[in-house]
């Protein structure tokens, strides 16, 4: 078996995460082009096999699961959302409050969910169409959790969903993901919006759709950015979204789907970064575009190729999108593609490739299909994945569970943090303390039997600033 397949196998079978794992590997089995592959993938090969996480070569049966043994593994595997939520549990700090979750439906999610209910509040859950797995939805609902989301519904049917459940949990606090959630309550339940103790937000895309109303004047309640938090942004983004993004690509189109491609990556924000660093591992030729130069500039000095749109897409075989902004992607720009040429989406935003600039008819094949036919007026034949939804939530499993847990965690963290100071918290952004951070990461060190010691000072101890290297003493 080959990395590609390993790889590809294993996350999909698993929805594991690969980084930060530990891997069995016989000494004479680690050649140095695995150690590189393993090292480039987060991997850590150890000697012991009682006490690594996989085993190089080998992978666990390939099976369906039903919705409770989906949500058991996750929940197995989430030792730190659990860990945080003990400590609310035994305040109360949640009895009694109404929380409204809008995220991915899938078992991760539904870990938060029931960790919530469990430290006393009354929770409920939507989801878009393109977000929903059906059999959680429905052992969620078994489970007397709320939940307003169906695989099937269409676009007006999800507006509408999503505005039964603001009306039926009437919520104190959201979860949200993209800021779409609480925007709707601000904009259409005005008289819910004013009864929010705060917002946690999930995503770059929400918490720069919050910033904008803060500058606007138009932020009616504190909103957390968990994005932020380097607990979420280090390991959601460069490794989660990395890692599944292009595992789910694999799944799509075979293992060696990246051997001599010619990919461009739009956007080197950490999500960027972590899928290119991987699919260069597995042989594509990666290209980057960032219209920052300085995220340009970082590239280059990461060893890959950068360019223009125009420069890059004239030798594409693949464009992936990485950046959450609204039409990364125009039309026009769509035109500069070659028949043939595979469009997909790794950042996670409405319309973040121009479809909506199209005509009707441009799509061909379901609105189910994991990979259409995208015909552009005037233009190329192309191959669009996912509907231009983010592939790994679409037509994978989502990010990985470990991974999940930290940015849970960080969710479970805002909570408290918003009800500890419930009416004494500004109208504005606000990012999570140091020390909730490295609570967090201690806890996940801990699960990996590791630990983080301080050396010399403490890190929070201020300097005495007469002190340099001039100084007599």
């Amino acid at each position: 078996m080959e990395f590609a397949e390993w790889v590809a196998e294993l996350s999909c079978r698993t929805n594991r995460s690969l980084a930060g794992s530990c891997v069995f590997v016989t000494k004479e089995t680690l050649t140095d082009s695995l150690r590189t592959a393993f090292q480039s993938w987060g991997l850590l090969p150890i000697s012991q096999r009682e006490e690594a996480d996989f085993v190089w070569n080998e992978l666990p049966e390939k099976k369906e699961l039903t919705g409770t043994e989906a949500m058991a593994r996750a929940a197995k595997y989430m030792p730190v959302t659990r860990a945080l939520v003990d400590g609310l549990v035994a305040k109360q700090s949640l009895q009694g409050l109404r929380i409204a979750v809008c995220l991915v439906l899938e078992p991760k999610t539904s870990v938060l969910l029931q960790e919530l209910k469990r430290a006393g509040a009354e929770v409920g859950v939507f989801a878009p169409a393109a977000e929903v797995d059906p059999r959680v939805a429905d052992e969620l609902a078994r489970r007397d959790v709320m939940v307003e989301a169906c695989a099937t519904w269409t676009s007006e049917q999800d507006h509408a969903g999503a505005l039964c459940l603001l009306d039926h949990l009437r919520p104190n606090l959201i979860v949200d993901d993209g800021g779409s959630f609480a925007r709707l309550c601000k904009l259409e339940r005005p008289e819910l919006s004013a009864q929010l103790i705060g917002v946690a937000e999930e995503t770059t895309s929400g918490v720069r759709a919050f910033a904008a109303m803060e500058a606007a004047q138009e932020l009616p309640w504190p909103v957390v950015a968990v994005n932020d938090s380097r607990l979420k942004t280090c390991f959601d983004n460069r490794h989660g979204t990395g890692e599944t993004c292009v595992t789910s690509i694999q799944a799509l189109f075979g293992w060696h789907c990246f051997a001599g491609v010619e990919v461009v990556v739009i956007g080197y924000g950490p999500v960027g970064e972590g899928f290119a660093r991987r699919i260069r591992t597995l042989g594509a030729d990666v290209c980057i575009v960032d219209g920052d130069p300085a995220a340009a500039l970082r590239a280059r000095f990461d060893g890959f190729k950068v360019a223009d749109i125009a420069e890059a897409f004239a030798c594409a075989d693949m464009v992936v999108s990485a950046t959450g902004v609204r039409h990364t992607v125009s039309v026009e720009e769509m035109k500069l593609l070659r028949d043939g040429v595979t469009l997909a989406v790794i950042g996670g935003i409405s319309h973040e490739l121009a479809l909506d600039e199209l005509p009707a008819d441009a799509l061909r094949g379901a609105d189910t299909d994991a990979i259409r036919e995208l015909q552009v007026p005037d233009g190329p034949t192309l191959r669009l994945l996912a509907n231009g939804d983010g592939v790994n939530y679409t037509a994978g499993g989502g990010n990985p569970i470990e991974v999940m847990d930290l940015s849970l965690a960080v969710q479970v963290a805002a909570i408290a943090y918003l009800v500890e100071h419930k009416g004494e918290l500004p109208a504005k952004l606000l990012r999570l303390g140091k020390d909730d951070e490295s609570l967090i990461a201690q806890l996940a060190l801990a699960v990996r039997g590791a630990s983080a010691r301080q050396v010399g000072q403490k890190s929070d101890t201020v300097p005495d600033w007469r002190l340099m290297r001039f100084s007599d003493v």
